[in-house]
This record gives C-alpha cells, sequence and structure tokens, in this order.
C-alpha cells in the first residue's frame, strides 16, 4: 500500500518520442485534432491513457503541437479555423494560433509538444501537461 502511494514521486518523467502520423497525411497550414496513446506501462490505463492534440503543419519539415487541454483547469480546447483561435468551452479561455493567451481566465499559454520529421514520419516527444489549479 505503501509503494502504490509513493511510487509515483520516483517514477522518471515521460521521455518517449510517439508517432502521430506520416508527414504527407497533413496539410501545410492546417491544424487538425490528432488523438496519441500515452506510452506508460501502466496496463489499467486503459482509455485514460489516450490524449489529444493539436497538430499544424507549418511547412514542409515544420509542424507544431499543442495540448487539447486549456492551462485554466485542464478542460479541451477546440480550433475554430475560421476565427484563427483556440476557444475553451468552460470558462471562457481564448488563445491566438501560435497558443498565447488571448482572453478569458488561462494563466498560461497552451503547452507546446516538442515535434520533428523523421524518415517522413511526424513525431511528438511525450510530456506532462501543466495545468493551473487556480480559479
Amino acid at each position: 500500500m505503501v509503494g502504490f502511494i509513493i511510487a509515483p514521486f520516483f517514477r522518471k518523467p515521460p521521455d518517449n518520442w510517439v508517432t502521430i502520423g506520416k508527414a504527407g497525411e497533413y496539410q501545410i497550414g492546417k491544424t487538425v485534432a490528432v488523438t496519441v496513446t500515452d506510452p506508460s506501462p501502466l496496463p489499467w490505463a486503459g482509455v485514460t491513457a489516450k490524449s489529444g492534440v493539436w497538430l499544424r503543419r507549418v511547412s514542409e519539415d515544420n509542424f507544431v503541437a499543442f495540448s487539447a487541454n486549456c492551462t485554466h483547469l485542464g478542460c479541451p480546447v477546440r480550433w475554430l479555423e475560421g476565427a484563427d483561435l483556440f476557444m475553451c468551452p468552460c470558462h471562457g479561455g481564448v488563445y491566438y494560433s501560435d497558443g498565447k493567451v488571448a482572453a478569458g481566465p488561462p494563466p498560461l499559454p497552451l503547452f507546446r509538444y516538442d515535434v520533428r520529421v523523421v524518415n517522413g514520419e511526424v513525431q511528438m516527444k511525450q510530456a506532462i501537461v501543466p495545468i493551473s489549479t487556480t480559479l
């Protein structure tokens, strides 16, 4: 029982690159939702191991990936293509297309993942996404 409670404090943060698709599948200038699975070895994670990422292809070999969670309380943000904004429906958080806060309560910009292209595949580095707990 004690090990179950203490073990997370000693677990290393993820340092894995996961493939999220082939570069040719994404159009330059488009922002799309991508589902990624946490490569955690925890067999009971189930559907909670899946998370969302907003991926934008900026140029031929340049991609940007944002967390799909608002930095205020972790609600899912959505991309509004016509407005060129990310919006959080929970408390009115608004982010510019570069992830910076435009309006509302979010204290931080959207979290950006490291992204690379290797052998024509887009890869994202897993990370723990910081979420504020202030109201």
